[in-house]
């Protein structure tokens, strides 16, 4: 009697232990796929937001190069054209029977096909993209307020504390910002003046940007989601914001316009 009792107890605990087993070992393959299942959405994840990074860099880049050629045309067209003509005009009123004239008109032609080959040597290097990153967001930033002032505006630059380069694919998207920034300062802002602060720290840059146009009214274009503008500068910020910088906007009427970002150095 006492063995059977025994053998039963023994029987039941071999179960019992059996089952425990199976319910512990269920409770580990249930957190080891809900593990994996949990690794391999983070992957998912990461996958999609460096695709959607690529694709906003694709897209950023190729903005970038219709506003570089929009930009030669209307060069090319106002400064080179006309110096071209200029020389040819030149030319074509040269009187071979005076000396002294002969002499002067060729030299100012000279001069001025000198001019045009070297226009059209500083347009070709901005052609493309790879230009911003070999040589850096300050140059092309000094390239562009080249190119605004010899439009009519008077541009100022100032640079505070020791500069610092950054990764090629930020500087694009700050460049990006600053270039649309600009853009909209020469067709809508109605403004003379314009200019960009850049102020280096060992963390951060902060970038600033000023005109003293016509301003606008924040709420009108809070109250206005839809129009170009506003989509313009939910665009900036979208992209301030893929690279981890602050991004500012303030305007008010009869008071100018200031765009600013706060970019991030630690983080390359």
């Amino acid at each position: 009697m006492f063995r059977e009792e025994t053998s039963e107890s023994l029987k039941q605990l071999i179960y019992g232990g059996t089952i425990a087993f199976l319910i512990l070992a269920g409770f580990v393959i249930f957190f080891l796929l809900m593990y994996m299942k949990r690794k391999t959405k983070n992957i998912l994840e990461k996958e999609q937001l460096r695709s959607g990074f690529q694709k906003e860099l694709l897209q950023t880049q190729l903005e970038i190069q219709e506003q570089t050629l929009k930009t030669i045309s209307e060069e090319i067209h106002d400064n080179i054209g006309q110096v071209l003509s200029l020389a040819k005009l030149k030319l074509n009123t040269i009187d071979t029977g005076n000396e002294v004239t002969l002499k002067e008109k060729i030299m100012d032609s000279k001069n001025l096909v000198s001019k045009a080959i070297q226009d059209l040597r500083d347009l070709s290097r901005s052609l493309n993209t790879d230009n911003i990153a070999s040589m850096g967001l300050l140059r092309a930033l000094e390239y562009e307020l080249e190119m605004i002032r010899k439009s009519g505006f008077e541009t100022v630059l100032e640079i505070k504390g020791d500069t610092k380069r950054m990764e090629p694919q930020k500087e694009l998207i700050v460049f990006r910002i600053i270039q649309e920034t600009l853009n909209n300062i020469i067709k809508h802002a109605e403004a003379k003046r314009i200019m960009v602060t850049l102020s280096y720290n060992s963390d951060k840059l902060s970038l600033d940007v000023q005109d003293n146009g016509k301003g606008a009214d924040m709420e009108v274009l809070a109250d206005n989601e839809d129009n170009n503008k506003s989509l313009g500068l939910r665009n900036m910020k979208n992209r301030a914001k893929m690279i981890g910088a602050e991004f500012i906007f303030d305007s008010s009427p009869g008071k100018g316009t200031r765009v600013a970002l706060v970019i991030p150095l630690n983080n390359q």
